[in-house]
This record gives structure tokens, sequence and C-alpha cells, in this order.
């Protein structure tokens, strides 16, 4: 009984656990803000676009898979996409030439940021380590 009640606990804290890690990219699709917590403390907040009408951005806690600083889209015209953090497929944190459109839904599923922020983002990241990165998208 006491394993299961373990277990049954230590399944409920994975997602709070995941998400402690040395620097957390926290995204409130509601809101359309990153808040960025290093060290378990916040950085920075910002506005960001999220997906527009009819398009999705993934829920959950992701760790980044890669990062491209010069990315240019090879599923919409090669837009461009500097700074970006890969968190799940297609699907990535970058800057964005639309900075009027931040702080609203815009993008066709990734989460746009100013280029300034993506770049601080971005560098952190390299700095830290991508194992040590969650990104938490959430409503």
């Amino acid at each position: 009984m006491t394993i299961t009640l373990i277990l049954t606990l230590l399944l409920c804290l994975l997602p709070i656990l995941g998400a402690a890690a040395p620097l957390v990219a926290k995204v409130d699709v509601s809101s359309q803000t990153m808040t960025v917590i290093q060290n378990g403390k916040v950085a920075y907040r910002w506005p960001v676009s999220t997906a527009r009408r009819g398009k999705v951005t993934p829920r959950g806690t992701f760790t980044p898979q890669f990062l491209s600083r010069h990315h240019k889209s090879s599923l919409y015209d090669n837009a461009p996409m500097p700074f970006a953090i890969f968190f799940r497929g297609n699907y990535a944190i970058h800057g964005t030439n639309q900075i009027s459109r931040l702080g609203r839904p815009a993008s066709a599923g990734c989460v746009r940021l100013h280029p300034d922020h993506a770049s601080r983002l971005f560098a952190l990241t390299r700095q830290v380590g991508m194992k040590n990165v969650r990104v938490v998208i959430q409503n």
C-alpha cells in the first residue's frame, strides 16, 4: 500500500519536478506572455505570439531538442526563425519580424518572441545546456 501511495505522489509531482530546472521558459497562452525563470527567480517577462485561430501551440513540459541560430522555415516559405529553440518536432520558440503582433495569437503554432528576447533566451539556453532547460506551455 505504501509503495502505491509513493508512486501515485510521484506521478502527480512529475510535471512540477520537470519544470524545476536552472532555466524555465514558461508560456501562458491565455495572457500571451513568457516568463523566464532562472535558478528559481523570475528573470524576464516578455510578450509572445502563439497559435492563431485554427492552429495549435502544443501544451505541456518539454526539453529543447535542438537549436538553430539562423533557421528558415521549411514549412512556411523560408520564413525567418532566428534564434530558434526547437522543443517538439517542428515547433520552436523563435524571433519574429512581426513585432507588432506580439501579445496576441498570430503564429502557425510556434512561440514567437521579439528578436532581442529570442537572442537572450537562445544565449541562456546555450549557456546552461539544453538538458537543463524546460519549456512549459499552459493556458
